[in-house]
């Protein structure tokens, strides 16, 4: 009896990137959010329909560099977030009516989820991943020291990803927002707590 092994590989390279039938990417999701009309409503409805809170809010994000669809761009937006079970609860309010990675998926004053949000230490190289699979930059720009980009994968996944630089100041302030979780007395009066977001 003869026995043909037939072994393959499917590759090809795209932008100085090896692609494969291997993910080379080791997301983890900490991150789920939703586009909302009013972030204290929305918390609101939260806190009574689930009990999640408090949610840390930081108002009028302020946006390095932000690019959108490509272009110099920014909508004026606030976020509240919060944990839940080990993961991150993240509400983000746009104020004004330019275009934004936001508005593409989400009509204004509508309630809908927008994102996973994943770290990755390796910033670029997950640029360059998602990129090379077809996937357009909706929006981008730097907080504080951190790197983000939206990558639209709405077609595929009905929803968009969120790329978080992997860094020290980002990992500080996701356990901040753990600890405010873990101390907190489910007090409504607290649910909403402020916080610089310059």
């Amino acid at each position: 009896m003869i026995f043909i092994v037939i072994a393959y590989k499917v590759s090809h390279t795209t932008r100085g990137l090896v692609m494969s039938n291997r993910n080379i990417l080791k997301p983890e999701i900490i991150q789920y959010c939703w586009v909302v009309p009013s972030l204290e409503s929305a918390a609101q409805i939260w806190f009574d329909e689930l009990g999640v809170g408090p949610f840390i809010v930081m108002r009028n994000i302020s946006i390095t560099e932000p690019i959108y669809r490509g272009k110099a761009g920014q909508a004026e937006f606030s976020v509240a977030l919060a944990m839940n079970g080990g993961v991150q609860i993240e509400l983000i309010e746009q104020h004004d009516d330019v275009p934004s990675a936001y508005r593409d998926t989400v009509t204004k004053g509508t309630t809908a989820f927008h994102h996973v949000g994943i770290l990755d230490e390796d910033y670029d190289k997950a640029i360059d991943y998602y990129t090379a699979r077809g996937n357009e930059i909706a929006q981008s720009g730097t907080f504080g020291d951190v790197r983000y980009a939206y990558v639209d994968t709405s077609a595929t996944l009905g929803h968009m990803i969120e790329l978080i630089e992997d860094r020290e100041s980002i990992r500080d302030l996701f356990s901040y927002i753990d600890r405010a979780h873990d101390s907190w007395d489910k007090n409504r009066e607290t649910l909403i707590q402020e916080m610089d977001s310059k």
